[in-house]
């Protein structure tokens, strides 16, 4: 308790261009490997990197929706360093000149409490090859696929106190970047990486500690979970009266345990100079006014829109606006039911995501349409069927497709609404059952649910609950 933590990350986005950020080579993921890559990209003489426009557009997007300077003038670098999956010898990079700075960030933490993230710098970058080490029998293979694939690494100040935030902030700029529409966000498939600079300070010091770089960190679980023993690690070394090393490490999840990878380089050990063979970026008001006219409506403002004209809970919000294509399902339920926003809320988040969880769907990739979804809430609504009825006609919407009618139809389901119908049952149970009559005309008010579980049980759960319920009293009451 006598440490605070520090944290900043530097999240590396796959920009969704369907070309390289420098040639026109394809950036479609899964290819046969070394299929996706040019002569630019394989770095040979004479060749020429031309700039593809459309990741400006994505990084001024981004800039905008994180109340970001967006650079009028900025400028590539070359980054140098040796490594196999990296043909030309150099990164094409930004470095002093980036096209995005100076931005913030909010984040809700797990106690509901908001905080604010700087962000330093988002600046547009190459991404290199990949080395493959597994099937080599010793050796190490180079795919050169992702060579030049476009990212736009988002670099934040060290504002994060505790893993739970350093995910909060990530999990934020996941969304934001999905809205926005800049990258599918994938992380199975690398399109979105973290890398975490980590260092710890006595309580009430102003002075940072020495940190050091978690690398290519690639799920929110990792992230956290590498931060936590990190941490421990550095304090139990200060305290055994060592000394933390800037370093790069790595995270091993099966150890649970971070692992030195290399020394921590600094700025000039990459030889930063301005690329000869790229112009600078020049960008006009016009331009990111054309861009900003365009934006969707962003996660935080669809959350506040969400609570107050749907009246749902900031935890209902929350979860409804996690991603776009979520608050765009659940507004078609919402609109095709004619109302009802805490129903489809329910239904959203609950049988919904339930059925999409156990088969590891997309919302995108639901067997039931929001259209199906808000037909099935109106039959509840209009007490066509139950909300327990609801769910058997959801399974069968889920599983054999059809209509919301000619299911309830042809199996039956149609709630029993008729006083006369729904009376005769009860007194069917209520003459069946005389001492459990007696024990709740004596005091013994849970017979109550005995009474009414009876009744659904002998209408097949067809009887309107509420009509049960209304009837059951008066008649013991009787």
């Amino acid at each position: 308790m006598n440490w605070e933590t520090v944290i900043g990350l530097e999240i590396h986005t796959q920009l969704a261009t369907r070309s390289k950020i420098f040639s026109a080579s394809a950036t479609r993921y899964g290819a046969e490997p070394n299929t996706q890559a040019n002569l630019v990209d394989l770095g040979f003489p004479g060749v020429l990197p031309v700039l593809n426009g459309e990741v400006v557009n994505m990084a001024i997007k981004f800039g905008l929706a994180t109340q970001c300077e967006i650079s009028p003038r900025s400028i590539f670098a070359r980054k140098n360093y040796f490594y196999p999956d990296l043909p030309k010898g150099y990164q094409i990079s930004q470095y002093e000149l980036p096209i995005v700075h100076g931005g913030q960030l909010e984040i809700v933490l797990s106690d509901g409490s908001a905080k604010t993230v700087r962000i330093t710098r988002a600046h547009l970058e190459e991404d290199a090859g990949k080395s493959l080490h597994e099937d080599f029998h010793g050796q190490t293979g180079i795919d050169l696929n992702r060579a030049g694939t476009p990212l736009l690494e988002i670099v934040s100040e060290p504002d994060m106190r505790s893993p739970g935030e350093a995910v909060a902030y990530m999990r934020r700029i996941h969304t934001l970047v999905r809205y926005l529409g800049i990258s599918d966000g994938n992380m199975q498939e690398g399109s979105f990486r973290c890398d975490a600079n980590v260092s710890v300070r006595k309580l009430g010091s102003e002075a940072l500690g020495t940190r050091t770089e978690l690398k290519n960190l690639n799920s929110f679980r990792f992230v956290e979970r590498a931060i936590e023993v990190e941490v421990e690690r550095q304090i139990d070394l200060i305290e055994d009266g060592g000394q933390v090393i800037q370093e790069t490490r790595l995270y091993d999840p099966d150890r649970n345990e971070t692992r030195a990878m290399r020394s921590k380089e600094e700025a000039n050990d990459y030889r930063y100079f301005p690329d000869p063979d790229l112009l600078p970026i020049v960008i006009d008001q016009a331009r990111i006014g054309h861009i900003a006219a365009g934006l969707p409506e962003l996660p935080d403002a669809k959350r506040k829109r969400f609570i107050a004209d749907y009246e749902l809970s900031a935890y209902d919000a929350d979860v409804l606006t996690a991603s776009r294509e979520q608050a765009e399902f659940y507004e078609a339920v919402v609109t095709g039911l004619g109302g009802q926003p805490k129903l489809a809320a329910n239904w959203v988040m609950g049988e919904l995501s339930a059925a999409l969880n156990r088969e590891d769907l997309d919302i995108t990739a639901s067997r039931v349409s929001a259209t199906q979804l808000a037909e099935l809430l109106q039959r509840i609504d209009d007490k066509t069927i139950s909300g327990k009825i609801a769910k058997q006609v959801f399974d069968a919407l889920w599983n054999d497709g059809g209509e919301v009618e000619a299911i309830i139809e042809a199996r039956g389901l149609r709630q029993i609404s008729d006083a006369g119908a729904i009376e005769a049952l009860v007194d069917e149970i209520l003459e069946a059952h005389p001492r459990q009559v007696e024990e709740y005309r004596s005091g013994k008010e849970k017979v109550f649910g005995f009474f009414v579980g009876q009744v659904m049980k002998q209408s097949e759960g067809k009887a309107n609950p509420q009509s049960v319920n209304e009837i059951l009293k008066i008649k013991l009451k009787s």
